[in-house]
């Protein structure tokens, strides 16, 4: 069932994005060489907290931490550890927060120092395709609009789209109805309203579609080896166009080098 928010509950997942937006700056700012992603995690959850709102993740299903991290292969669903960030690494920050009661979800591929020209690339595209997909997200469009610009950007690109991870609906709980893939024809799926709040979030890799999942049962990673990258916007569907609820903070601009 699709849950279409009152205009209040899309102000309160605002102030929810805006944390998640802020969140992911503040952890941005402590990424370098040398730090684990466990210290990275504690410094996202005790950002958070303090400021009022409770890490959606920790304990989701089990979940056993604030954020998820994601370094290089690593797809979506990192579980925070003993890695140690290395130069040149893409690191995936995925933040959901609860704040009153209301959700809001995004994800952001960082770039570690000095990247490789084509993983610059791959975290251009993505973005790209990101923007492509929030511009679908419009009254009377349906789901495989926004999939199916999402696969165009990616694809004429030369890199590949996630088959068997998919976006969602999000506000009331962390995911909800509809499913949005990140591959599909346009003019297929549910047709959109205003009201409707959804995580948009190409996942996408420089070379083959496959993933597998992780002996911890949450870590999900390239068959090939192949880097990854993961941008994702919790956006509103209204009378007016798309409406981005946790617009970027703090980043002097989308591909941001660390």
């Amino acid at each position: 069932m699709i849950v279409r928010k009152s205009q209040a509950e899309i102000e309160g997942m605002a102030r929810a994005g805006r944390l998640v937006a802020e969140t992911i700056a503040h952890v941005g700012e402590q990424i370098r060489p040398g730090i684990t992603t466990r210290e990275l995690d504690r410094i996202g959850e005790d950002y958070i907290v303090s400021h009022g709102g409770i890490p959606t993740s920790k304990g989701y299903r089990g979940f056993p931490a604030a954020l998820c991290i994601s370094p290089n292969a690593m797809v979506v669903h990192g579980i925070p550890g003993d890695y140690v960030v290395q130069e040149g690494d893409l690191l995936t920050i995925d933040v959901g927060v609860t704040l009153d009661g209301l959700v809001a979800d995004s994800a952001y591929t960082f770039g570690v120092g000095e990247i490789d020209p084509e993983a610059q690339r791959l975290l251009d595209v993505c973005q790209a395709a990101l923007a492509a997909g929030v511009e679908q997200a419009r009254r009377e469009s349906r789901v495989g609009d926004i999939s199916h610009a999402i696969q165009t950007v990616v694809e004429g690109a030369g890199f590949a789209v996630v088959r068997s991870l998919v976006g969602h609906g999000v506000g009331r709980s962390y995911h909800e109805d509809p499913q949005v893939p990140n591959f599909g024809e346009p003019g297929r799926g549910a047709r959109l309203v205003p009201g409707m709040t959804l995580a948009i979030e190409p996942m996408i890799t420089a070379g083959a579609p496959g993933v597998y999942l992780h002996d911890d049962e949450w870590s999900i990673s390239t068959d090939d080896g192949s880097l990854s990258a993961h941008f994702e916007h919790t956006v509103a569907v209204t009378d007016d166009g798309p409406r981005v609820l946790t617009e970027r903070v703090g980043i002097a601009r989308e591909t941001a080098r660390i």
